[in-house]
């Protein structure tokens, strides 16, 4: 695990619709490693590495984006109104340091305003927060002031967080594990492949707006039309106090999602992945899960891809700071490659037969 890698991904901006400086990095990277780039028209990118066979065409995707927000409306005393982009929980978002871009690139550094509880009406004591009564506090004195400053409608605002190792070194926390964890392990995956002739044509990178409706999956699986498809992602963690008897646990290995709103598992894929693991050691668990991921678009395109999410969990996912595991990464990595370097043609096939 490279951590400079994966600290360059979870800092970068990139809200959905607005991931153009993370898609920058993963250029940076698949030009190093892969034989080819390629993009489709909303801005998810891919390299592709040629192996010994033409066929299968194999696809890994993570996503570009994380949550995030938009600018919405600029009060007269200079407050930020704004909508959010992809999933969050009121209860997380109060006193929280955000960024907003602006046309010319700058970030503009804010703070989601809260009522201190001095000042809350009796009512409104002990309740959760409206996100509809939220705004983003810049520091101005007026509207004016703020057009002044670049801002304007439409405008992307991020989580500020950084990357932080923790004490005993095995977890790390950051915003946007969900999904620059992925973008990271794309990169980590084709690295280590340097110099290998797959049994088939790998392509591997990251989509666009994943959190805004899994929207580059679909421009994604009609630019590279895959014959079987991996969602690299991270799932959350169940393993915190107040969740009884929920899925996934940092620290307890990779992921192999079988079931969520979005997909269920093709059952020979599932079988591959579990005979991987088992045969290469690696630590994994199952996992169910009431979202969705980019397989849920891709394995309906076209006559129908095989497909499976895998990744990590990570505790506190759509908010500010997440807690992910070293370990659970590192198998991650070595799980992908595995996955990589065993699924030549006859495999497919197997996927096929009922």
């Amino acid at each position: 695990m490279d951590d400079n890698i994966y600290q360059t991904f979870t800092e970068a901006f990139g809200p959905p619709s607005f991931e153009q400086k993370v898609q920058n990095h993963m250029r940076y990277y698949l030009n190093q490693y892969a034989d080819e780039v390629i993009q489709d028209r909303l801005g998810s990118i891919f390299g592709m590495k040629r192996g010994l066979s033409r066929e299968p065409k194999v696809l890994f995707a993570s996503h570009l984006d994380e949550v995030g927000f938009m600018v919405i409306q600029i009060t007269s005393k200079g407050f930020i109104r704004f909508q959010t982009l992809g999933g969050w929980s009121p209860s997380v978002l109060p006193a929280q340091r955000v960024e907003i871009m602006t046309q010319s690139g700058k970030c503009i550094p804010g703070v989601i305003g809260s009522v201190p509880p001095h000042l809350l009406a009796e009512e409104k004591k002990g309740k959760g927060p409206d996100m509809n009564s939220m705004f983003i506090d810049i520091g101005a004195q007026s509207e004016e002031e703020v057009r002044a400053w670049g801002i304007t409608i439409g405008d992307p605002i991020a989580p500020i967080s950084p990357y932080t190792p923790m004490m005993g070194g095995k977890r790390i926390l950051a915003k946007a594990w969900d999904n620059r964890f992925g973008c990271g392990l794309i990169i980590e995956l084709l690295r280590s492949l340097k110099g290998t002739r797959l049994p088939n044509t790998l392509y591997a990178g990251a989509t666009v707006q994943e959190e805004a409706g899994l929207r580059g999956a679909i421009t994604s699986a009609n630019l590279i039309k895959p014959d079987v498809f991996f969602a690299v992602d991270v799932g959350p963690a169940g393993d915190t106090p107040g969740i009884p008897d929920a899925f996934g646990e940092i620290g307890k290995g990779v992921l192999i999602r079988i079931y969520d709103r979005s997909m269920i598992t093709h059952p020979q894929v599932r079988d591959f992945l579990l005979d991987i693991a088992e045969s290469e050691q690696i630590p994994y668990q199952f996992f169910i899960s009431k979202g969705a991921t980019d397989a849920g678009m891709v394995h309906l395109s076209g006559e129908g891809v095989p497909s499976a999410a895998i990744g990590i969990c990570g505790r506190y996912i759509h908010s500010h700071s997440t807690i992910v595991d070293r370990e659970d990464i590192e198998a991650a990595e070595v799980f992908a490659k595995a996955i990589a370097k065993k699924l030549d043609k006859s495999t497919m096939d197997s996927f096929l037969r009922y």
